[in-house]
């Protein structure tokens, strides 16, 4: 053991190799040396290993240090954040990036990120702007609402909003609208580190009118609605219309605010997305202040949307939070042009990746599942089983829980390996495919895939299954 340990080239051995000094020349060396230590390591483990349990250990050679070294090297030179193949089906999949952006949002980011903007800057006047501009034009465009402004993401708006609106105050909120999203965050969480007092009125399946009535007192500061996008309570219930809850503020000069959470431009009732209200129509309620998601059903990047009157948008915007949950400058390009697209609905429908997932004619899917199934034929492999099955997709990302999306998914099964196996093969796999097990199949579901996605992933499978 001791003659292996003292065999093992040292990392200044290693790096006069032809090909280490080709990684140098390719590669940060922080990592080549990280790299060529992880071999030697690996190395040393084994010897040791070996000796523990009385095995005989021949020496190795300095390419296998080469060979393992460069191994690694390529995985550390990996970027951590990658782009990955959805086949799951799941259309706004939090897990993977949720919306993906439009071409036109895409561009205006790669146009804006070149060089520099008007991020702050007003070229009109020549002095110092506000970057809030940039999107409050379009959406009150898009909703007739007096002012508008955008945040990181729309928990950052409910806290900005409850701070400046609430803070030190009580709010009072349905029981059935004390939600909770992806990762344990919950509203009753945000609105105690936002300074805000709450006050649950109603029962989990039912509030009346009656009930905020009698909660508002002298230190009532806010009245908040919250849209219950990620889940439905139906049976024996009642809750308060905000077109009720508007009214009941004004009487009693108390500001209404709405989180719509999943915001929508367009009328999704004919495509799954029933009870779901439009943007245009919760300003049309007469709520006070709106908050919703830009990258869910609005299909553009992670932004919080706060729109309302003006009065309180000036005193959110003036909020010294506003500037810590602000969105930087390649965000608000993204923002703007997929805002942007919305001044034309129908193009907006196909011409958003989300959209277009969201409302895509069966036809269309049933035509990308076979392109998808003869490709898999064509391996020619008799181990491999290829269904087309009807199914549902799902729009994810806690947005249209009721709806339900018709679907063909194709499935395959193998002989050979198992379920497990091939969908570990593709995940892991370059590119990475992202698949559902099923009944012991995996499962790929072609609304989430385009052409192009559907050929890459026809023949990764194929060298899967002839392997």
């Amino acid at each position: 053991m001791k003659e292996l340990l003292r065999q093992l080239p040292s990392v200044d051995e290693i790096l006069k190799e032809n090909r280490a000094k080709q990684w140098l020349e390719t590669h940060p060396r922080v990592l080549v040396l990280e790299a060529v230590r992880a071999a030697i390591d690996k190395q040393r483990k084994a010897i040791l290993q070996s000796a523990a349990k009385g095995e005989d250990r021949k020496t190795v050679a300095l390419s296998e240090f080469l060979d393992q070294a460069e191994t690694v090297l390529h995985e550390l030179s990996e970027p951590s954040l990658r782009p990955v193949i959805n086949a799951t089906g799941v259309i706004v999949h939090t897990n993977l990036g949720r919306s993906p952006l439009s071409e036109k949002a895409i561009q205006r980011v790669v146009e804006i990120s070149r060089g520099y903007s008007n991020l702050e800057y007003d070229i009109t006047a020549g002095e110092r702007g506000k970057r809030h501009v940039h999107v409050e034009g379009t959406l009150t465009r898009l909703t007739g609402v007096e002012a508008a402004t955008a945040v990181n993401n729309n928990a950052a708006a409910v806290l900005l909003c409850l701070n400046t609106l609430a803070r030190g105050k009580e709010v009072i909120v349905s029981r059935g609208e004390l939600v909770e999203i992806g990762g344990s965050f919950r509203v009753p969480d945000v609105m105690e580190r936002s300074g805000a007092i709450l006050r649950e009125v109603g029962t989990t399946n039912k509030t009346h009118l009656k009930d905020y009535e009698k909660a508002i007192n002298e230190n009532t500061g806010l009245i908040l609605k919250v849209h219950t996008s990620n889940y439905k309570i139906v049976g024996f219930t009642k809750e308060v219309s905000p077109e009720e809850l508007a009214k009941l503020g004004r009487k009693n000069k108390i500001p209404v605010m709405w989180d719509l959470g999943s915001g929508s431009f367009i009328d999704l009732s004919t495509y799954g997305g029933a009870g779901e209200p439009t943007v245009r129509q919760a300003i049309d309620s007469g709520v006070d202040v709106l908050t919703f998601s830009g990258d869910k059903l609005l299909g553009g990047p992670q932004a919080g949307m706060i729109l309302g009157k003006k009065t309180y948008l000036d005193a959110i915007r003036s909020n010294p939070l506003a500037r810590a949950l602000r969105i930087d400058k390649l965000t608000l390009a993204a923002l703007d042009a997929t805002l942007g697209q919305y001044l034309d609905p129908d193009k907006a429908a196909k011409e958003i990746p989300t959209l277009w997932m969201l409302i895509q004619p069966l036809s269309e899917i049933e035509r990308k599942a076979g392109l998808m199934a003869d490709g898999f034929k064509d391996s020619g492999n008799k181990e491999l089983s290829i269904t087309i099955q009807d199914d549902t997709s799902q729009s994810g990302g806690g947005a249209l829980p009721t709806g339900i999306f018709p679907t063909k998914t194709v499935c395959i099964r193998h002989g050979q390996l198992s379920a497990n196996q091939i969908e570990s093969l593709l995940r892991l796999g370059k590119p990475h495919i992202i698949t559902r097990i099923k009944d012991g199949m995996v499962i790929f579901d072609p609304r989430t895939l385009n052409d192009e996605e559907i050929g890459k992933i026809v023949e990764t499978v194929k060298k899967i299954v002839t392997t």
